[in-house]
């Protein structure tokens, strides 16, 4: 999925109905490409390019897995107005 794909500004997470930041690949830390939602802390896999969206396939992720995702979401900066750390 690529970060200017349209269809990340209509995706919501079915939880909390808030909108998603895609997270990249990185095969260096084994880490896949998925929808992250920060207040909620669950992160969304995308297989063979769809979304899984289902409430049941998102999954709880670690504080540090949390700060990773909010530096990769944001560029470096682990805050932005509408994310806690």
């Amino acid at each position: 999925m690529n970060p200017d794909d349209p269809l990340l500004q209509i995706l919501a997470c079915p939880l909390d109905k808030g909108p998603l930041h895609l997270i990249p690949p990185d095969a260096a830390l084994s880490v896949e490409e998925a929808l992250y939602n920060p207040r909620l802390r669950r992160r969304y896999p995308i297989v063979d390019g769809i979304p899984q969206l289902l409430p049941a396939s998102g999954e709880q992720v670690s504080d540090d897995e949390h700060e990773d995702f909010l530096r990769r979401c944001t560029g470096g900066s682990p805050q932005t107005p509408g994310m806690t750390p």
